[in-house]
């Protein structure tokens, strides 16, 4: 039963940070959007964020998915 329990803790915990990995990656967003559409060159700091932030989102999400496929081979 503990496993069932640390993999659902672990999955919460997961989803809260992917959470907080979009809303700071929300702010670069918007501010390259805006670049975009002043058709200004956009900061090449603001680029890095959005990568960097975007590179730790996916990899937080394939965590989640392997988190998640576990917790349904043990219900099995």
């Amino acid at each position: 039963m503990s496993k069932k329990s640390d993999l659902k803790r672990a999955i919460a915990d997961t989803e809260k940070e992917i959470e907080a990995l979009e809303k700071k990656r929300a702010r670069s967003q918007s501010v390259l959007l805006s670049a975009i559409v002043s058709k200004t060159e956009p900061n090449p700091t603001d680029v890095e964020y959005f990568r960097v932030f975007t590179a730790l989102i996916d990899e937080r999400r394939q965590a989640l998915r392997q988190l998640m496929e576990e917790l349904e081979n043990l219900k099995k």
